[in-house]
């Protein structure tokens, strides 16, 4: 057979091709919702269902972002969206946490309009609908659905979730400036452009999407409340513990600083603050036990480092974190950059006694420097992405 024989056929199919192709395309969808997920399996059917009598009337898709939970929640995502292409699942393997799955989700999105709201059930998913009928007409550029406004409820928050809530709330208002009702919700409604426009200053800590989103924007978002309820949960269990109050802590300070200190770091120094507690506690308790202060000393500056390293693992680097051998390695890089870390830090605070002979001034001096060094090289060699 000649090669001319062979070619025809071959592009006569092309061109079939990309004309049924070019009939076949769609336009992105007027509205994504983004809702990020861990161990939600039993609850991904019900929302889509809710989600399609809800929203049957508009071009929409759904968005699970999930930290690669152990449940199967992915697997029960992706099974529903091979029979309906409004469902859509990101996985994401070695990276954990609230925000940066809001944060990859909403960016991943080419809809005109990007919702955030949890897979637990709790928030109303009717909701949406004057949510998104806000921004059709051009009344905001971010609705969010308020707990807290006349007619909405917080019903689903146990009676000391509510207390943290509320006295969150509180102290955003106050410290950051916020006037909203509820800048700590999780359900809200924005223009994709307005949420491009500040992503590049968003951090992917934390729990808290909306409150960082709200305090980079500093007034130049036009917002706008809705009341909503805030239901009990009905399937899983609550994501919220005591290392919220950590990311809280540390995203208000890094609002307050303008971002000229980001969270992270912060979380970093507050573990440092702990690990000095650690350190002056096993020292004490060495040389109380007759042990040379040398070898006291040295024994509890590894002690302290290992304890460091184990709150920065479970908080600061969560969304990082390591685990089996890569945890063993870390743990020994981790101790040899703490340990250049400690030298440079005598070095440092030295050199500026020699030119001032205020102590306290040289001290300080050390211990930032010191910090810093650790900061910046085990974040390049321990928690590095992997």
């Amino acid at each position: 057979m000649s090669q001319s024989a062979v070619d025809i056929p071959a592009a006569s199919s092309a061109a079939t091709f990309a004309r049924a192709d070019t009939s076949g395309v769609r336009p992105a969808p007027e509205l994504s919702i983004i809702v990020p997920t861990f161990n939600e399996r039993a609850n991904i059917p019900i929302l889509v269902e809710r989600l399609s009598r809800l929203l049957g009337s508009c071009d929409w898709e759904v968005i699970f972002v999930d930290d690669n939970s152990p449940d199967g929640t992915a697997a029960a995502a992706r099974g529903i969206g091979e029979s309906d292409g409004r469902v859509r699942c990101i996985r994401r393997i070695g990276r954990r946490g609230l925000a940066g799955a809001c944060l990859e989700g909403m960016l991943a999105s080419q809809a005109r309009y990007v919702a955030v709201m949890d897979a637990d059930l709790q928030h109303d998913e009717a909701a949406l609908v004057p949510m998104l009928e806000n921004l059709r007409a051009g009344r905001a550029d971010l609705v969010v659905a308020s707990r807290y406004l006349d007619g909405g409820t917080a019903a689903g928050l146990s009676a000391q979730r509510s207390r943290v809530s509320r006295w969150s709330n509180f102290a955003v208002r106050h410290l950051l400036g916020i006037t909203l009702t509820d800048p700590m919700s999780g359900h809200f409604m924005i223009r994709r452009d307005a949420f491009e426009a500040l992503a590049p200053a968003i951090s992917s800590q934390g729990f808290k999407i909306l409150l960082d989103m709200l305090a980079t924007a500093d007034g130049k978002l036009r917002t706008l409340e809705l009341p909503s309820d805030f239901r009990s949960r009905q399937h899983g269990e609550s994501k919220l513990d005591s290392k919220i109050a950590l990311d809280f802590a540390a995203l208000v300070t890094a609002k307050l600083t303008n971002d000229a200190v980001s969270a992270r770091f912060l979380l970093f120094c507050l573990v440092g603050l702990t690990g000095i507690a650690v350190h002056l506690s096993v020292l004490s308790v060495l040389v109380a036990a007759a042990m040379s202060f040398g070898v006291a000393q040295a024994l509890a500056t590894i002690g302290a480092i290992a304890w460091n390293f184990v709150l920065n693992n479970l908080f600061t680097y969560r969304d990082q974190r390591l685990t089996g051998w890569h945890f063993i390695t870390g743990l020994i890089r981790f101790q040899v950059i703490c340990a250049i870390g400690a030298i440079s830090n005598v070095g440092i605070a030295t050199w500026i006694y020699d030119y001032d002979s205020t102590w306290w001034i040289a001290g300080l001096g050390g211990a930032a420097i010191g910090t810093v060094w650790n900061f910046v090289v085990s974040a390049a060699f321990v928690w590095r992405q992997r």
